[in-house]
């Protein structure tokens, strides 16, 4: 006779501890929906029963099963003295594989947590800043365009460069647009600050763009209205087409449009619309866009439309704090993120980039206890 034991996976009790729970989101990769109670899980697996054959020193006697006078024989007779075993099932290790898309399993425990991180990898973007990915629970959605805005000073080009270079070496190449400095200008102050990308440049990892030729057109008001920014959105994704980039900055933004008259402000407010769209279209850039902000300004772009455009606002600033001049960052919106409003000081390390130091909160309690 032929014991049966349960050896099958219990149910899901909670989904803490899953790989394809996404805490911080309450989001479950598997199912692709919202888990509003991570101890109801929404995946419940039926307990399985597979058959076990007794070990060699257990000896198995069969019993005649005695039967009562007010049971009916025939139902008695229809019970067999042996359960046949079930056909033992070889177990097919899962593959990982890269996806675009969030695959759906139909047993949880067949996807591993090798594929949880595949398919994480193939929604965020890692920002290469170290602390950040970590508060925007993964990273920037890839595909998707976000805008860096603050002073002068504090630290926009360095972290839109640490992106680049970040996904340039994990093999993400990257276009940079320069709209205000010339590019062998900007090298050579990048290379004095410690990074040399002169080997990323000539292996087409990295790739830099002085633009400011195009938009210098568009300064003149006689030649804008022959520029169509169609033409400069070709060019841009023409670039990105040759190193097959997957992550693109553009530095600044601001200066497409010239003075203040709201003619111009329109036309600028069209031409991001229109270019944002164009990008995100392709799926295959993530954009920095920077922004730089008038000091003591409380706006967070020039055109007033950028924010609405960006799937996630950081803004970087200065400031006083007990005497002490330090660098705030302030993720002022994340799409798809339940990000805390909160502000963390940073610094800016050579060689390095934008280092986060910890939370302007406990910043605050170190400087109080003195």
């Amino acid at each position: 006779m032929v014991e049966l034991a349960d050896m099958g996976k219990p149910a899901r009790s909670s989904c803490i501890g899953c790989p394809l729970y996404i805490k911080s989101r309450q989001y479950c990769l598997k199912l692709k929906t919202q888990v509003p109670d991570p101890y109801n899980p929404l995946c419940r697996v039926p307990t399985q029963v597979q058959a076990v054959q007794p070990a060699a020193s257990t000896q198995v006697v069969s019993q005649p099963v005695p039967v009562q006078e007010s049971y009916d024989t025939q139902v008695a007779e229809a019970i067999p003295e042996e359960v046949p075993p079930a056909p033992a099932v070889p177990s097919v290790p899962a593959v990982p594989q890269a996806v675009d898309e969030l695959p759906y399993q139909d047993d949880p425990y067949t996807y591993n947590y090798q594929q949880a991180l595949i398919t994480r990898k193939a929604l965020f973007a890692p920002t290469g800043v170290p602390g950040l990915d970590e508060i925007l629970a993964g990273g920037f959605l890839r595909g998707k365009t976000y805008l860096v805005a603050g002073e002068a000073g504090c630290g926009k080009t360095i972290l839109s460069i640490q992106f680049l270079l970040h996904g340039a070496l994990n093999g993400e190449p990257g276009l940079y647009i320069a709209i205000d400095e010339p590019t062998n200008q900007l090298l050579r102050g990048l290379q004095i600050f410690g990074w040399n990308l002169r080997d990323l440049i000539s292996s087409r990892k990295l790739m830099f763009v002085d633009m400011r030729t195009h938009f210098s057109k568009i300064y003149m008001r006689d030649e804008r209205k022959n520029i169509e920014p169609r033409y400069i959105i070709e060019q841009i994704l023409a670039a990105a087409k040759k190193i097959n980039a997957k992550r693109l900055v553009i530095d600044p933004i601001a200066p497409l449009v010239y003075g203040g008259k709201e003619e111009d402000v329109l036309y600028a407010r069209e031409f991001l619309r229109e270019m944002v769209f164009a990008i995100e279209k392709t799926g295959e850039l993530t954009t920095i866009m920077t922004s730089e902000i008038p000091t003591g300004s409380t706006k967070l772009s020039r055109f007033g439309v950028e924010e609405f455009l960006a799937s996630g606002i950081i803004v970087l600033g200065i400031e006083e704090i007990y005497g002490n001049v330090e660098r705030v960052m302030y993720i002022r919106k994340a799409r798809w993120a339940p990000v805390k409003p909160s502000k963390y000081i940073f610094d800016i390390v050579s060689g390095k980039g934008i280092v986060i130091r910890e939370p302007l909160s406990e910043y605050l309690k170190r400087m109080r206890r003195g």
